[in-house]
C-alpha cells in the first residue's frame, strides 16, 4: 500500500514539475553515483549541465529518492545511472521516468555479460561494482558519449573529442596502477574490506578478495560472518583490512577485535573509496584520483 501511494504521488510531482526546464541550450543530465557524475562531466563538459544525486560517502545501496531529486530527474533530457540494480532503491523511479518518455540510460548497458562476475545474491545476477576495472570504464565512456552524441547531434563532435582524451587518461592509469600493483607479490595480494565491492579489482590485479558483507550493504554482516572472515585473516596471515568511506566502521573494527582476540595482529590499514568517490575538489573526488589513492593505500599496508 505504501508503495503504491509513493507512486501515485510521484506521478503528481512529475506532472507539477515536468514544466521547469531551464532554456539554456545545454543538456541537462542528471546522474547518480559520483563516480557516474564525474565520467558525465568529463564527457560533456561545458555543453552540458550535470545534477548528480549522490555525494562523497552516500552508499547507492540504500538510497532513496527525496522529492527534489524526483524534481531533478522530472527535468531531466537524460538520467545516467549505474544499473545492474546497484541503485535497487530507485529502480521503479526510473521505470517510472522511462513511461514518461524521459530518456534513461544504464551505463552498465556498456558491458557485455561475459564482461560481468555473476552473482546469485544480488538482485541482478551480477556484481554491480563495474568501475574497479579500468576497461569496463573506457567501454561505458565510449557508450555514454555516443548516448550525448545522439542526444545532441550538433554536439558529437566535441563529445567525441572529450572522450578520446579520457580514455588517453584512463589508459594511463591502468599502466600507472599495474606498476603499482607489481611490486606486491601475489600471495601477498589479499584484500579484506566492509562489503564485496572489489571484485572486479580483484580479477583485474590477481587478488584474493573477501567482503564482510556481501554486495549489497542493506543487511549487515552477523557473528558466523565475522568469525568465517576472522579465520581466512588467521590461515592467511593477512596484515591488513580496510574500512569503506561509504560503509559504518563498526563491523571492520569488531572483525579486528576478532582477530586480534586470538593473538594474531591486524591493523586497520586504511579507508577505501567504494561506492562513492571522495570530496569535490580532492584528487580521490575524481575516478582516476580515487583509483590511484586506493591502490596506494592497498600496496602500501599489505607489503
Amino acid at each position: 500500500m505504501k508503495q503504491m501511494i509513493w507512486m501515485a504521488l510521484l506521478s503528481v510531482f512529475f506532472l507539477a514539475c515536468k514544466d521547469a526546464k531551464p532554456k539554456d541550450n545545454k543538456l541537462h543530465i542528471v546522474t547518480t553515483t559520483s563516480m557516474i557524475t564525474d565520467l558525465v562531466q568529463n564527457i560533456g563538459g561545458d555543453k552540458v549541465a550535470v545534477q548528480g544525486l549522490m555525494g562523497a560517502g552516500v552508499d547507492p545501496h540504500l538510497y532513496k529518492a527525496s522529492e527534489g531529486d524526483v524534481s531533478k530527474l522530472a527535468n531531466a533530457d537524460i538520467i545516467i545511472y549505474s544499473g545492474l540494480h546497484l541503485e535497487g532503491k530507485l529502480v521503479e523511479v526510473f521505470e517510472k521516468m522511462q513511461r514518461q518518455k524521459i530518456n534513461t540510460v544504464a551505463a552498465s548497458d556498456a558491458l557485455d555479460k561475459k564482461d560481468l562476475i555473476g552473482s546469485t545474491h544480488f538482485a541482478s545476477n551480477y556484481d554491480p561494482h563495474i568501475w574497479f576495472d579500468v576497461e569496463n570504464w573506457e567501454k561505458i565512456t565510449v557508450y555514454v558519449a555516443n548516448q550525448l552524441s545522439a542526444a545532441m547531434p550538433e554536439n558529437k563532435a566535441y563529445f567525441q573529442a572529450n572522450a578520446a582524451q579520457y580514455l588517453l587518461q584512463l589508459k594511463a592509469l591502468k599502466e600507472e596502477l599495474n606498476a603499482e600493483v607489481a611490486t606486491l607479490p601475489v600471495d601477498q595480494r589479499r584484500l579484506v574490506t566492509a562489503h564485496d565491492a572489489f571484485n572486479y579489482f580483484g580479477r583485474a590485479f590477481q587478488f584474493d578478495v573477501v567482503g564482510l558483507q556481501g554486495l549489497s550493504t542493506a543487511t549487515e554482516a552477523g557473528v558466523q560472518d565475522v568469525q568465517k572472515t576472522a579465520s581466512y585473516i588467521i590461515d592467511h596471515k593477512v596484515k591488513s583490512v580496510f574500512i569503506e568511506s561509504s560503509v559504518p566502521r563498526r563491523t571492520v573494527e569488531a572483525l579486528q577485535a576478532a582477530v586480534n582476540s586470538k593473538n594474531h595482529n591486524v591493523i586497520i590499514g586504511g579507508t577505501l573509496f567504494s561506492d562513492a568517490l571522495g570530496n569535490p575538489g580532492t584528487p580521490e573526488g575524481t575516478y582516476i584520483g580515487m583509483f590511484k589513492y586506493n591502490v596506494h593505500t592497498i600496496v602500501n599496508s599489505l607489503k
